[in-house]
């Protein structure tokens, strides 16, 4: 039974893929185009891009609700200081994600310093960062980014989005700190034992405070490239989008409870939200149903999490 759990730890989320896209195949045949591959890869990358910071996070057993509005807050700062300061986008752009770095400096610091449940302290954060957004929009697009800003959001390098490639990227970069790095180490003890770090004289709140700092960056970052997407900065983009965000992660592998996965699940993850929609608006699946299915899937996804990490008989151990 055990072989069969570590198995199904590693191998799970491919297998769901696969599956996914056969039974996608037999009612749509077109869902394996290139094409339409290269579609989904365009249209979840910033879903990907998010998601590569959350994994850092729910890799230390924490949560970040705030992903979505610091992506608005973020692309509408960046967009603001394009047009009306007159920035060039580079520099545009790195304000833009100091805007969602310092969002997420906020966010681990109510975690470490605040004793805030990571739960909380993101959905304030959520709020304030939302409340932010339509502060300095004041409820309307921003326009007139230059081209320059939004090239890296709509263009394609041959047939490969310009947005995926910066998501495989992201995602090798990832990839090396997590599994090459003493600070990769530390994030993986400190999602499966913080107490270990401790007594190590290893500095857990730097750790800790880190990983929303990076969650914050990504999440900026998706917010810039959605802006070139749009060619305005809108200040309702990114309602909603933890639970794709969430989700991706978790069907990736990443254990909700810490210290296991990574960001190699966490793209297969991204794939299979990704095919999710993209196949049922093929099929012409109602966009209602398409939420009650994606959020089945989610709560599916977090009982087995739960089977495999052996919570239910650490729970019932508990409560004797």
């Amino acid at each position: 039974m055990d072989d069969l759990k570590r198995r199904l730890q590693k191998y799970g989320s491919l297998l769901i893929l696969l599956g996914l896209l056969a039974i996608l195949a037999i009612f749509y045949p077109g869902v394996l185009r290139f094409s339409n591959m290269m579609n989904v890869l365009a249209q979840y990358s910033l879903v990907g891009i998010c998601a590569v910071g959350m994994t850092f996070v729910i890799l230390t057993a924490g949560i970040d609700l705030s992903v979505g509005s610091v992506l608005a807050f973020s692309g509408a700062c960046g967009a603001w200081f394009n047009t009306v300061l007159r920035m060039p986008w580079p520099l545009a752009w790195a304000g833009a994600i100091a805007v969602g770095m310092l969002f997420g400096f906020i966010s681990g610091g109510l975690v470490q310093w605040g004793r805030v449940p990571p739960f909380m302290a993101t959905l304030a954060v959520m709020a304030m960062a939302r409340g932010a957004t339509l502060i300095l929009t004041r409820g309307y697009p921003i326009s007139g980014t230059s081209t320059a800003f939004n090239y890296p959001g709509w263009a394609s390098m041959g047939p490969v989005p310009v947005t995926g490639t910066i998501l495989l990227s992201l995602m090798i970069l990832a990839w090396i700190v997590l599994r090459r790095t003493i600070f990769g180490t530390y994030v993986y003890a400190l999602g499966d034992n913080p107490e270990t770090l401790r007594l190590a004289g290893i500095n857990v709140g730097r750790t800790r405070i880190a990983v929303y700092v990076i969650s914050g960056a990504t999440a900026a970052l998706a917010g810039l490239l959605m802006v070139g997407r749009l060619w305005s900065a809108q200040p309702n983009i990114g309602i909603g989008l933890e639970l794709d965000v969430i989700a991706s992660v978790v069907l990736g592998g990443t254990s909700l409870f810490g210290g296991m996965g990574g960001v190699g699940g966490t793209f297969v993850g991204v794939m299979i939200m990704g095919f999710l929609d993209n196949g049922l608006r093929l099929i012409e699946i109602s966009s209602y149903l398409q939420q009650v299915i994606k959020g089945s899937v989610f709560v599916g996804t977090v009982i087995l999490d739960m089977y495999l990490k052996g919570r239910y008989h650490y729970n019932r151990s508990r409560d004797q």
